[in-house]
């Protein structure tokens, strides 16, 4: 017996099928007939199943529940309740209205209240939202609500800096330039030194170049 997958209930809510791989390899010999070539060639003909595989590997995030990524906590940790950054996480997306990739770092900080999460776990969070069709603003917001919402810290920032191909490769075509989008939760919203002092700790870093 097929395993429902987050991606198939959610399918499932909106009253969605999922096409099949051949339908969606389909689709893509269509998307290159419009694009002029031929998908029968020799180099093309590998291409649908090429192209379904790294779709998988793309949007992997619809099948991955973030909120049961952080479920597992520890609270052996001392009493410390100091400030916990994990900065430059490597982010990979793609922007919803145009299908191309959004490449960038993600910083995420957290005020624990008694339990703190294994470090990876956030990153895995960054990755099950970015892997999905995305803008950079719900996506900073969707980080920072659910490590609010599980792990209930004392307070949750997180910024993006990332480079948009829907900008650089089309449209207006200005390469190098960043977005920065941010989410400031509890005390980081609050406090304002509390803020300034997760700012100071994700500036002071080596240079982080945006690829575009």
């Amino acid at each position: 017996m097929d395993i429902e997958t987050p991606k198939d209930a959610l399918n499932r809510e909106v009253g969605l099928k999922r096409p099949s791989r051949a339908e969606a390899e389909a689709a893509i010999r269509t998307l290159i007939r419009w694009a002029g070539d031929d998908p029968a060639r020799e180099g093309l003909q590998d291409t649908p199943a090429r192209v379904a595989r790294a779709y998988e590997e793309f949007f992997r995030g619809y099948a991955e529940d973030p909120e049961d990524i952080l479920t597992r906590t520890f609270e052996e940790i001392e009493g410390y309740d100091e400030m916990i950054v994990l900065r430059d996480i490597r982010l990979e997306s793609h922007c919803e209205h145009h299908m191309v990739p959004i490449v960038g770092v993600a910083h995420v900080g957290y005020l624990p209240d008694k339990r703190v999460v294994g470090i990876s776990k956030l990153a895995r969070v960054v990755d099950a939202y970015a892997k999905r069709l995305q803008i950079q603003e719900k996506l900073t917001a969707q980080i920072a609500n659910t490590i609010n919402d599980v792990l209930q810290p004392r307070g949750v920032a997180v910024v993006i800096e990332a480079g948009h191909e829907c900008m650089s490769t089309r449209g207006v075509h200005k390469t190098g330039v960043a977005m920065v989008t941010s989410r400031m939760l509890g005390a980081f919203r609050d406090n304002p030194s509390t803020r300034r002092e997760f700012l100071a700790m994700i500036s002071n870093r080596r240079s982080v170049t945006v690829e575009t």
